[in-house]
């Protein structure tokens, strides 16, 4: 049975970009549903894992964003390049997800790292993936039961159905595509990040010259909630002013946090936007490239 038929004989509907705790309890436990822990720490990159095994969402399986939703790195690499599509096409099915799987994927509050597991499903022509609003903290304030250990699930296997123009690989690819009037290269680090006022990360500070700031902290509220459609509809449409949403691509640190951008276009009704995976952690490898501060 295909997925939408088996939806809607369980009379589940799909949920393509958020989801709360409520409607995830409802969901819980159905055979066709994947919760995906992808709780993760830059500074302590173990932490994720350790925080899972401790307590989790049931039935959750952990996804690592070094291990699992990047491929290793390269001498010209970013620090989180893409997998092949076949790589994780089989990762994928080690997590148990299938092209008939919905998939609801969370961190710990803000969704920026489950927002990578959402794109790359929808670069490999997934829909059925929503992340959740607020992460496993929203799930605990709505009275959601945790677990902790290890969960068996049954492997799937997922074909991959690749969207290569949802995707910029690398700097090569970017350049031309900077010199077109109409594309909008839109950075998701924080303010200081862009500037190059502060750089904790990488080795060099500033910004791809010609990119505009819109950080994807802008996406949500003080709690880490995303924004409600209006609100979130009118900040994107104050930053592509006029742009075609089509023509914007998404960049970051490593390819990461960009993806939460394009998901808050996703639910502001302004999709099409791509990503610049290799990010500025990929365009700082060549010294000959330029950098703007400020």
């Amino acid at each position: 049975m295909n997925l939408v038929r088996h939806r809607a004989k369980l009379g589940i509907m799909e949920f393509r970009t958020l989801i709360d705790a409520l409607a995830l309890q409802e969901l819980l436990g159905e055979p066709c549903v994947a919760v995906v822990d992808c709780r993760f720490d830059l500074m302590n990159p173990e932490a994720g894992r350790r925080a899972y095994l401790e307590a989790h969402i049931p039935g959750a399986r952990y996804a690592d964003l070094n291990r699992d939703l990047a491929a290793p790195v390269g001498p010209g690499s970013g620090r989180h390049p893409l997998p092949s599509p076949e790589t994780f096409a089989r990762k994928l099915g080690e997590l148990g997800i299938g092209n008939d799987t919905q998939v609801i994927a969370y961190d710990e509050v803000n969704g920026s790292f489950a927002a990578r597991l959402w794109w790359m499903l929808r670069w490999l022509g997934h829909d059925g993936v929503a992340v959740l609003d607020g992460g496993i903290k929203a799930w605990t304030q709505a009275g959601g039961a945790l677990q902790s250990g290890e969960v068996d699930f049954p492997r799937q296997r997922f074909s991959p159905r690749a969207n290569a123009h949802a995707v910029v690989n690398t700097a090569e690819e970017l350049d031309p595509l900077l010199h077109r009037q109409h594309a909008l290269l839109v950075d998701a680090r924080a303010p200081e990040r862009f500037a190059g006022t502060l750089e904790p990360i990488d080795p060099v500070a500033g910004h791809v010259p010609g990119a505009v700031n819109h950080p994807f902290s802008a996406n949500l509220d003080a709690d880490g909630f995303f924004l409600p459609v209006d609100e979130l509809t009118r900040s994107w449409r104050e930053r592509l002013a006029g742009a075609d949403p089509k023509d914007l691509i998404a960049m970051c640190g490593s390819g990461v946090t960009a993806c939460h951008n394009l998901l808050g276009l996703e639910v502001a009704g302004l999709p099409g936007g791509r990503l610049y995976a290799g990010s500025w952690s990929e365009w700082i490898r060549d010294p000959r490239r330029p950098v703007a501060r400020a």
